[in-house]
């Protein structure tokens, strides 16, 4: 499916499989791109956890553009920006790294399994308060949806200082 995708213009600056996960396991935030069935895009900020090799993000449940999209197109893009820092180096620019993915994204069903990828993002956003966890995601379990975002592509830029 991702095939077509063009090569990276900037070879330079591209880094490895292992640099794009590290740059998932510490960003705070991604915006994920979806299209309605009439290929109308929309991309949208979320909170999100790598976990177990994919990307998770949870939600209110089956409502908004964001769900409607996601149940008529399964494929999404993602794009993840870990550090930044704006410096003037001869001229203005700005040290970055980032990764951009391609996949699928699918509602997780597990009751199970969707508690952990909740105490994962929990454990990610507000470490120092694990001990309310456990009654709080209980207590919303019912209706919160928990989204799986499979990884086909991934591919990741850096600018750092030499």
């Amino acid at each position: 499916m991702f095939e077509h995708l063009p090569a990276m213009h900037r070879k330079d600056r591209e880094i490895s499989l292992q640099e794009c996960e590290d740059i998932l396991k510490k960003a705070e935030y991604m915006v994920m791109a979806t299209a309605d069935s009439k290929n109308i895009p929309y991309a949208v900020p979320l909170s999100f956890v790598y976990y177990e090799g994919k990307i998770y993000f949870h939600s209110g449940m089956h409502k908004g553009h964001k769900a409607s999209n996601m149940a008529e197109n399964p494929y999404c893009s993602v794009a993840v920006v870990g550090d930044t820092l704006p410096v003037y180096a001869k001229n203005f620019t700005t040290y970055f790294e980032s990764a951009v993915i391609f996949g699928r994204v699918r509602e997780v069903s597990d009751e199970v399994y969707k508690k952990s990828v909740l105490f994962a993002l929990a454990e990610k956003y507000l470490p120092e308060h694990m001990d309310k966890a456990e009654h709080d995601i209980s207590a919303s379990l019912a209706r919160t949806a928990v989204y799986e975002i499979s990884i086909d592509s991934i591919s990741g830029k850096a600018k750092r200082a030499k």
